[in-house]
C-alpha cells in the first residue's frame, strides 16, 4: 500500500558501482536483473546502463516490502542526473515490478490551467467544465479524443478572452455578441470557432448554465475546398537542397514519389522494406522501389546501422531517444528544422505528388484510386481539382502550361533528373 505520510529523500551517490557492490536487497537485486534484460533487449549503451543502475541503486537500496515509489519523490533528481539515465527507462523497470506510484500530474491537466489563465473565473469554471467533458465523456456525453478536446479550446479561448473583459459568466453572452465575434473572422477560423462556439454552449445549455444558446440557428460559411496548384521548381529545389540528412533526404523521397504523409513515414517498420525485391509497403500497399527511392534508402540504413548499431526499435526511422525504446519517432523530428518554414513542406510534396498525377493522367479518378489506393471519392477530388487546372484559367496559375508538369531538378541524391 502506498505510505502518504512517509514521504522519502533519495541522495545521490549513496553507492559508487565502479568501486562497491550493489547493496544486498532483493527488490534491488530483481531490479538491476530487470535492468540488464531491458538493456540487451534495447542494446543501451554503457553509459545508459551505468546511469540506469545507479538509478535503480539510490531508489531501491533500502526499499522494504509493501512500499511504493513516488515519481514526484525522484523525478527531478533522476532527470537532472549526468550520465544519460533517462527518467523513462527507470519508469519502465519499476513499473514491470508493480512498486511504481506516478503522482505526477497529468499532461492534459497541465495545459488546461494554463490555458484558462487570464479569464473571468465562472467563465474559467465553466470552460473547464465543458472541455473536460469532451476529455472525459459523461452520461450524456461521448468522450473525444484529447487533441480534439484541446483544439475546440483552442479555438473558443480567443473569445472568452474578449469576453471576460466585460463578463463574469457565460448566462451574459448574447447572440448579438457571438455575431460581432464571429464577423471579425473569415474561412476556415471562423468555421473552427463557431464550431467550437456551438459545442460549448449547447452543453452550457444542457447542463443548466445558461437559459438560452446565443449560437442556435447561426448559419455556417459554406466550406469551399481549396483549388491545389503545383509546387514551382524553386519550391521544389529548395526543399531538395534543404533536406542535408539522411533522415530527411528519405522522408522527402517518400512523400514526394511516393505521396506517404507524415504519420506514414514514421510508422514505417524495417520489415516494411525489401530492397532484394525492391518492394516498400506504405499503408498497406505494396509499391516498387525506383533507383532514387533505392539509393536513399541505402544511405540511410547505412547510417543507421552505424549510428545505433545495437538498437531493437523495429522502425525504418529512428532518433537517439527512440534507439533506445521499440516506439516510432515523434512528431517534433519530421520535419526536420531545416526543412521548417518552406513552401514545399512534406504535406505540400504529399499533395503535389497526387496532383501531378491527376494532371497527368487526365483527371481519371478510376487510374487515382487504383495509384494511390485512395477512396471514390477522394480520387474525384483530386480529379476535380486537376480539371479545374487544365480546363479553367481562372483556377490554374498556368493553365497552358498545366497538362506538361515536366520539371528539370536536381533531385535528392543531387544528380540532375528530369520529371520525377
Amino acid at each position: 500500500m502506498l505510505l502518504p505520510d512517509l514521504p522519502r529523500t533519495y541522495r545521490r551517490g549513496r553507492v559508487d558501482l565502479r568501486s562497491s557492490a550493489p547493496p544486498d536487497n532483493p527488490w534491488l537485486a530483481w531490479a538491476l536483473h530487470l535492468a540488464w534484460t531491458t538493456a540487451e533487449s534495447r542494446g543501451f549503451g554503457l553509459k545508459v546502463r551505468s546511469a540506469l543502475n545507479r538509478n535503480l541503486v539510490m531508489l531501491l537500496a533500502t526499499h522494504a516490502d509493501g512500499e511504493l515509489v513516488r515519481v514526484s519523490q525522484f523525478h527531478s533528481l533522476v532527470c537532472t542526473r549526468r550520465g544519460g539515465g533517462a527518467l523513462v527507462h527507470v519508469i519502465d523497470i519499476l513499473s514491470a515490478m508493480e512498486i511504481l506510484a506516478d503522482d505526477r500530474p497529468a499532461v492534459f491537466d497541465i495545459w488546461l490551467a494554463a490555458k484558462l489563465d487570464g479569464l473571468a473565473p465562472a467563465i474559467a469554471h465553466q470552460a473547464e467544465r465543458w472541455v473536460r467533458a469532451l476529455h472525459d465523456g459523461g452520461p450524456r456525453q461521448r468522450r473525444r479524443a484529447p487533441a480534439t478536446a484541446m483544439r475546440y479550446f483552442n479555438a473558443v479561448r480567443p473569445a472568452l478572452q474578449t469576453w471576460s473583459t466585460s463578463h463574469d459568466h457565460l448566462r451574459e453572452i448574447t447572440r448579438g455578441e457571438v455575431l460581432a465575434y464571429l464577423a471579425e473572422l473569415n474561412g476556415k477560423p471562423r468555421l473552427d470557432t463557431l464550431g467550437a462556439l456551438r459545442s460549448l454552449f449547447a452543453w452550457a445549455k444542457r447542463d443548466g448554465v445558461v437559459f438560452r444558446n446565443p449560437c442556435a440557428r447561426i448559419p455556417g460559411t459554406p466550406h469551399v475546398r481549396p483549388i491545389y496548384q503545383p509546387l514551382s521548381d524553386d519550391e521544389m529545389t529548395a526543399a531538395v537542397r534543404a533536406a542535408d540528412t539522411p533522415q530527411a533526404r528519405l522522408s522527402v523521397v517518400l512523400a514526394a514519389i511516393y505521396a506517404a504523409r507524415p504519420g506514414q513515414i514514421r510508422a514505417l517498420l524495417l520489415d516494411d522494406v525489401d530492397l532484394g525485391k525492391r518492394r516498400i509497403t506504405i499503408g498497406g500497399r505494396v509499391l516498387p522501389i525506383d533507383e532514387v527511392t533505392a539509393a536513399v534508402l541505402r544511405e540511410w540504413l547505412d547510417h543507421r546501422r552505424s549510428r545505433w548499431p545495437r538498437t531493437a526499435n523495429p522502425h525504418l526511422l529512428i532518433s537517439k531517444e527512440t534507439a533506445l525504446r521499440t516506439g516510432p519517432v515523434s512528431t517534433k523530428i519530421l520535419p526536420s528544422p531545416s526543412q521548417r518554414g518552406l513552401g514545399a513542406t512534406l504535406e505540400r510534396l504529399r499533395i503535389d505528388r497526387k496532383l501531378e498525377e491527376a494532371i497527368t493522367c487526365g483527371a481519371d479518378p478510376l487510374h487515382l484510386s487504383a495509384m494511390f489506393g485512395i477512396s471514390d471519392t477522394n480520387a474525384i477530388r483530386w480529379a476535380a481539382n486537376a480539371r479545374q487546372l487544365l480546363f479553367d484559367p481562372d483556377a490554374a496559375d498556368s493553365p497552358a502550361s498545366a497538362p506538361t508538369r515536366a520539371r528539370t531538378h536536381p533531385n535528392i541524391t543531387g544528380e540532375h533528373s528530369g520529371s520525377r
